[in-house]
């Protein structure tokens, strides 16, 4: 069962920045609540109180609140109308689909000078004959009643006939007050009734064992020599209990009840219990998952996306990179995100969930960096790829070639082919500067005398002119 705690009012107080002090508007309604609490010690300031559909037995704790203006009760367990004098400022009351009987306690809203709207359609006191004229005699500053209009003339008619009607409505007060202590005490011997049935349930057997349990049978030789019909035994004994939890629930439903305040309580403990069942089944059923495999044990690595999010992968070629956009969701916090980029593989954990990459091309992790789109949401993780890439076994490059580099490459092949000077290291360890030329040495250009030519006389075509002068 539900109840007003300070949690459930700031996460209704979203509108207001969940500040509770100054709060003017505030919706509880299909909260299971039984109990008006705590409301007007931390909500002073409120304006508009919404709590229909729940389970509220009474009216209380809202004396305090002195600007409020509606409050809507509407389908509760309330049976009385009460504790409103504070609410100065009450301008519109629902009280549609309750079991409000005492039609004379709408007395208690005589104070409450500024109601304009009252709503009691669907109370046992709306099937009492002269309901609408008492309340109109009664509270004469109303203007709406169930929605309809009190016109001035329904008011003196009511006002004429008020002290007949009032006769009237204290006696139909009594007989619904006698069938209403009959309705209760049915409700309590029931409920009485069951509290003895489960306790009869729950008590041990002489074995220890519970009275259900006295029954079932040890188990016989075959079925314990036998693996494989265990199972079948086991869905076997399950089976019952299924069937006996789905008739009861069928018996439940299909029974005749009145309807009353104990009756609801009672419908929505029923509710509860096959809400708590069916969490304790799914729970039973619940397997622990084994760890996900991301890589191998011969080191290769897995494409996994556990949390099933859209992904593209590109090939930057221009900027030798690879581009990884992930379709991370809009407003999730990037705390909830980590990437981590290895040269052969990406792996981003969106909240504790694993998504890895296997890359097409070696990857640099150290430049790697990752953005998300401020329009989007969505994670880009760029990374440079490497120069080089590891396939089959050799390097390759990647760049391309131009012609001329080719002309060039060639060029140096022919430079390299041509002879080369060798030294003999075992002649000299340093080279000789002086005898780095070899050959004749050529004489300095001086000018010289010729030497004189003597004439060898045993040369037969030599002649002796005594007229020429002798050579100097």
């Amino acid at each position: 069962m539900g109840r007003i705690t300070e949690d459930l009012i700031r996460r209704n107080a979203e509108h207001n920045d969940c500040v509770i002090f100054s709060l003017e508007e505030l919706s509880l309604h299909q909260q299971e609540i039984e109990r008006l609490e705590h409301i007007d010690k931390w909500c002073r300031d409120l304006k508009i109180l919404y709590l229909q559909n729940n389970l509220i037995g009474k009216i209380e704790n809202v004396s305090k609140l002195k600007k409020l203006e509606y409050l809507n009760l509407a389908l509760n367990n309330i049976e009385k109308i009460e504790n409103l004098e504070g609410c100065e400022e009450l301008a519109k009351l629902d009280l549609t689909v309750n079991f409000i009987g005492e039609l004379s306690s709408v007395k208690a809203l005589q104070h409450n000078i500024h109601l304009k709207e009252l709503f009691l359609m669907g109370n046992p006191c709306a099937d009492f004959d002269g309901y609408r004229q008492f309340v109109v005699a009664t509270l004469q500053q109303l203007k709406w009643l169930d929605g309809k209009e009190i016109e001035r003339s329904e008011r003196i008619q009511a006002l004429q006939n008020f002290p007949v009607i009032e006769r009237q409505i204290r006696e139909q007060e009594r007989a619904y007050c006698l069938l209403r202590a009959k309705d209760k005490q049915e409700a309590q011997r029931k409920l009485q009734e069951e509290h003895e049935n489960k306790g009869k349930e729950s008590r041990p057997g002489l074995d220890g064992r519970s009275d259900t349990d006295v029954s079932a049978s040890p188990p016989t030789s075959a079925e314990s020599k036998d693996p494989l019909q265990a199972p079948g035994t086991q869905e076997r004994d399950q089976n019952p209990k299924k069937l006996d939890d789905s008739e009861d629930d069928l018996e439940f439903w299909n029974k005749p009840s009145l309807f009353t305040p104990e009756s609801r309580l009672e419908t929505l403990r029923h509710i509860e219990k096959q809400r708590k069942d069916q969490e304790k089944l799914s729970e039973k059923k619940k397997k622990v998952k084994a760890p996900r495999t991301l890589i191998t044990e011969d080191g290769r690595a897995l494409n996994v996306n556990e949390p099933k999010l859209d992904f593209s992968l590109k090939d930057d070629e221009k900027r030798n990179q690879i581009i990884l956009d992930l379709a991370v969701y809009r407003f999730m916090d990037t705390s909830l995100i980590n990437v981590d980029v290895q040269p052969t593989y990406v792996r981003v954990t969106v909240k504790g969930k694993p998504f890895q990459l296997v890359l097409p091309a070696e990857v640099k992790p150290d430049s790697s960096f990752a953005k998300r789109s401020q329009t989007t949401g969505h994670l880009v993780v760029c990374m440079p790829k490497v120069g080089e890439v590891i396939a089959g076994g050799q390097r390759t490059s990647k760049s391309k070639k131009s012609a001329s580099d080719s002309g060039r490459e060639q060029t140096n092949k022919r430079s390299k082919q041509s002879e080369k000077l060798e030294v003999d290291p075992s002649k000299h360890s340093f080279p000789d500067v002086a005898n780095i030329v070899q050959g004749e040495r050529h004489k300095p250009r001086r000018v010289q005398a010729e030497p004189a030519v003597t004439p060898n006389e045993e040369d037969p075509d030599f002649e002796d002119n005594p007229e020429v002068p002798p050579l100097m």
